[in-house]
């Protein structure tokens, strides 16, 4: 385990040392950055704790493939399309880093005191010794990232001559005149790309070389950068194979490709909903989402992971169901808003508000006669029945069905008030138990849920719908 003292920055009763020598007498330790990873992996598995946070659904699945590597001191490519969470899970790793190391005060290169790597540093250390001032910095400083494009350039990830380093009377010769770039940046850290196979090759060699050689020419200048870092990419699998490739070298330095997925189960896309939907403060309104609501929306996005008239090769990301629960919310406190309510609801009338953030985000399948809104319509229909057959069921709603037989009409939509919806069930006990049964108390959530019911019951085929503007009628086939 590093021996890099115990002790947070805030820490005033036990003073960080200052120098190279006090570092030594302190009995600081340096190990290489896979090595303080590893140990710190291992701690958290010993004590029971997730080595990452903030991601669901890969407990079982990627989660151990991914300790397995950092364990192992692997390089890493996630693969997977998008919304899978693999940015996510890179800058999580963060974490597994110590929370301060001590680097040569100044030093663009996180150089450790102990073993320099920068001209700069080892010059300084040559020159002052156990004198050398010494700076300590926090993980997140220990984290490089960028994002592949077809322009970038040997000098953002490598390094360039600073000319204002030359204007100031360096010899163009003198290592000292070179801008470190992102990886050196990185060094005793981790570094990201996202999107590796959209790297131009020959900028992949010029990585390759710094990982593998540590030898590197820049402009003239043959240096040694030994850089000490855990190289972790993300590719999607089109782009893999279509938009570029990983040179084979390259990709001979990643010791696993861990492929991500994304939420097998409903549960799981609705927590993930809830966590990452951004649904901000509303003054006087209370939001409340019943969970059959966030249930239709997470079986829109799954069943269009399945369809085969959504281009599976784009994928379905996980912003789409957060996009959609966050549009289904908004539509809701409009509605509120308008009406003069406390209390917003989100109710089946205001699935049709996802239209434009749902097709915004997936792929159509170009067939003839197909209407995009028609398909996207299409699967948050059967969203809401699969959810209305595994919550309520036909079964229960034979009386309320023979009510209707009788004559019974209701009227409901979007812009009618909740407390309008609540006369229908004083009138007919049998529906409102239903309701009531799997409902919060509020008329705003008792609207919904009777939207609800009335919606599953026109999907099962045994009741009919008028549609008229804004306004839905209910009645017997």
């Amino acid at each position: 385990m590093v021996k890099a003292m115990a002790r947070s920055a805030s820490d005033s009763q036990v003073p960080r040392p200052t120098t190279l020598g006090e570092l030594k007498s302190s009995g600081w330790q340096s190990v290489p950055v896979r090595d303080e990873i590893r140990n710190n992996v291992l701690r958290k598995i010993a004590d029971g704790q997730p080595i990452i946070s903030g991601v669901m659904g890969y407990e079982a699945t990627i989660i151990p493939q991914l300790e397995h590597a950092l364990i192992a001191g692997h390089n890493i490519i996630l693969l997977g399309e998008r919304g899978q969470a693999k940015s996510r899970i890179i800058r999580s790793l963060i974490g597994l880093l110590d929370e301060e190391i001590p680097i040569v005060a100044g030093s663009e290169m996180n150089d450790d005191p102990y073993h320099p790597v920068s001209a700069m540093a080892r010059q300084l250390v040559a020159e002052l010794g156990d004198s050398t001032p010494v700076d300590w910095v926090g993980r997140d400083d220990r984290y490089g990232e960028k994002l592949a494009t077809p322009d970038t350039s040997i000098a953002d990830l490598i390094g360039e001559v600073d000319p204002i380093k030359i204007a100031e009377g360096r010899y163009l010769s003198d290592e000292l005149t070179i801008h470190y770039g992102l990886v050196p940046r990185s060094n005793r850290g981790i570094f990201a790309i996202n999107e590796l196979p959209d790297l131009a090759e020959r900028i992949q060699v010029g990585l390759l070389n710094i990982l593998e050689e540590r030898d590197v020419q820049i402009r003239g200048h043959r240096i040694r950068l030994p850089v000490d870092v855990l190289l972790v990419a993300s590719a999607n699998p089109d782009d893999y194979t279509n938009r570029g490739r990983i040179i084979t070298p390259l990709k001979d330095r990643f010791g696993v490709q861990i492929r991500t997925h994304y939420p097998s189960e409903v549960a799981t896309e609705i927590a993930i909903m809830r966590q990452e939907a951004e649904l901000g403060a509303f003054d006087g309104i209370d939001v409340v989402v019943p969970e059959f609501m966030a249930e239709i929306v997470a079986r829109l996005s799954q069943l269009a992971r399945v369809s085969q008239r959504i281009n599976q090769r784009s994928g379905v990301s996980l912003r789409v169901s957060i996009a959609n629960y966050e549009t289904l919310v908004a539509s809701a406190v409009s509605r509120a808003v308008r009406l003069g309510e406390s209390v917003a609801v989100p109710r089946p009338s205001d699935l049709s508000s996802m239209m434009p953030s749902t097709i915004g985000k997936v792929e159509i399948e170009a067939l003839e006669h197909d209407d995009d809104e028609e398909i996207i319509q299409a699967l948050t229909n059967t969203a809401l029945l699969y959810t209305f057959k595994d919550l309520v069921g036909i079964e229960r709603l034979g009386e309320v069905i023979g009510a209707f037989e009788d004559g019974l009409e209701v009227e409901v939509g979007s812009d009618i008030a909740a407390s309008s919806y609540v006369k229908y069930l004083d009138d007919l006990p049998v529906l409102g138990d239903v309701v009531k049964s799997f409902s919060g108390p509020s008329p705003a959530e008792l609207a919904s849920a009777l939207e609800f019911v009335l919606d599953g019951l026109y999907l099962s085929r045994r009741l009919n719908k008028d549609l008229l503007d804004n306004a839905v009628t209910y009645r017997s086939r």
